[in-house]
């Protein structure tokens, strides 16, 4: 990333694209699930990268920092919602 952003700003972009969609945001409990999800996702991957964990050649290739991302763009819906 090559600018500073500061988390309102990534709020603001986050709403923008949620509103794009006649459902717009998904109940709290939804949003939950789908956090506990992004939350599971990241123990995975960094269980592969800095545990004792290899991956199979059948999962995805993803990094910590991509599923970071999942996790604070999750963590932003609900704050909005």
């Amino acid at each position: 990333m090559d600018k500073k952003r500061s988390l309102y700003s990534m709020q603001q972009e986050v709403d923008e694209d949620i509103q794009q969609f006649k459902v717009g945001y998904f109940s709290p409990l939804a949003q939950m699930a789908r956090l506990t999800e992004e939350v599971g996702e990241l123990a995975r991957e960094v269980n592969h990268t800095y545990g004792e964990k290899s991956k199979k050649a059948s999962e995805p290739v993803n990094s910590v920092a991509e599923e970071l991302g999942d996790v604070l763009f999750v963590t932003m819906i609900m704050a909005n919602s």
